[in-house]
């Protein structure tokens, strides 16, 4: 800010604590002539000409304001809140704007306040809009599968920016043209009604080879300090999220797998990928009381991950991009790991998911044979494991 507009700015400030906005008002015209790139004058301006009853002069001061810093937070607040005022229609998309751009840390209580208020009205907005989107697609809707009808309201709510859309990410191995989906569809796995249906025989086993002696029960995460791997910090080498392992990077457990005859009998009918030393993988996973795990991706999008919940205390929820669900004890479900993901175990007692690999249903023979081959190849086959 140059001296002459700071000179004008402290006579604006004296007249605004006497009352006298109208001086108040022009001499802060003057400050932002006298120097155009500054937008604090300007909403400094739009204040008190708001204070004066004069909205559509504030609003053409915030829009100053904005053109010279367009995702100013107090900026966007005003602009939202002003247009609220005269009544505009366009008042809910910009309290999404302003929303947007809240920054973090604590906001002073005023301007808390005013949030609030603006998060109330722009939730109202979407009601509408939704309500109004939703009219309008009914008759297309109606003669929609389930499976179409929940693509169909994931359309909706990413028009109404409720969710976004998350796509297939892995760390280490991306094959192209893949279908990206956050869960699967169950009729692309006729399968899966026999593994749930399993349910009991594999937490029979679970049981037995949790009370065994000699069975082998690690850290799911483990990796050397070094690794640029931050967001396992927490849970690196911490037993808080372990795992039981049948198959391992494609090698049998015996430890632990000679107590599980039935649930690797059952994984034997499955179309698990055949990697040398990546897969075919399975895994009691083991999350302790109040164990989270953070948003993270996988490291290989051609092959898929199924769960099957076996002990699951209430409350714990495991999320795949925009989705989340609830384990339940029994009901299996697909998804992909390359998306991102995280979990809570909120209870005070262990969860338990019995969790396996399976091929992407989209690779034809020869593209799975490319991929093993690869994979083989890179020499860094246990990455692309669970």
């Amino acid at each position: 800010m140059n001296a002459s507009a700071a000179a004008l700015i402290g006579e604006a400030d004296r007249a605004s604590r006497a009352q006298d906005f109208g001086r108040a008002q022009a001499l802060l015209r003057e400050a932002a002539t006298a120097d155009p790139a500054d937008p604090g004058i300007l909403l400094r301006l739009a204040g008190i000409s708001r204070a004066l009853g004069q909205p559509r002069v504030a609003l053409d001061a915030v829009h100053r304001a904005l053109a010279l810093a367009p995702l100013d937070f107090t900026a966007l607040m005003m602009r939202a809140s002003i247009l609220d005022r005269i009544g505009d229609s366009a008042a809910g998309e910009a309290w999404g704007h302003a929303i947007a751009q809240k920054p973090d840390g604590a906001l002073p209580p005023q301007l808390l306040a005013a949030l609030a208020e603006g998060e109330a009205r722009h939730a109202a907005w979407l009601d509408e809009r939704q309500a109004r989107m939703a009219a309008a697609m009914a008759a297309a809707e109606a003669e929609a599968d389930d499976e179409q009808q929940a693509r169909i309201a994931r359309f909706r709510s990413n028009a109404l920016r409720r969710t976004r859309p998350y796509h297939s990410e892995p760390t280490h191995f991306h094959f192209p043209g893949l279908v990206e989906r956050e869960f699967h569809p169950r009729r692309l796995f006729p399968w899966i009604g026999d593994i749930e249906a399993a349910t009991e025989v594999i937490a029979a086993e679970l049981a037995e080879v949790m009370s065994a002696e000699r069975a082998e029960l690690v850290p799911y995460i483990q990796y050397a300090d070094h690794q640029p791997l931050a967001q396992w910090k927490p849970l690196n080498r911490n037993p808080d999220w372990s795992a039981i392992h049948l198959l391992r990077n494609g090698r049998r457990v015996e430890a632990n797998a000679r107590h599980c005859p039935r649930t690797l009998a059952l994984l034997g009918s499955i179309d698990q990928p055949v990697i040398i030393g990546a897969s075919p993988n399975a895994m009691f996973s083991l999350l302790a009381p109040g164990t989270a795990i953070p948003p993270h991706v996988g490291v290989n999008n051609t092959r898929l991950v199924c769960h099957l919940p076996l002990i699951v205390p209430a409350g714990c929820w495991f999320r795949v991009g925009a989705e989340t669900r609830l384990w339940r004890r029994g009901e299996a479900f697909v998804f992909d790991d390359t998306i991102e993901h995280e979990a809570m175990n909120p209870s005070g007692e262990m969860r338990v998911v019995f969790i396996f690999d399976l091929w992407h249903p989209d690779l034809a023979e020869a593209e799975r044979a490319a991929v093993a081959a690869l994979i083989a190849a890179d020499g860094q086959g246990g990455n692309a494991g669970l």
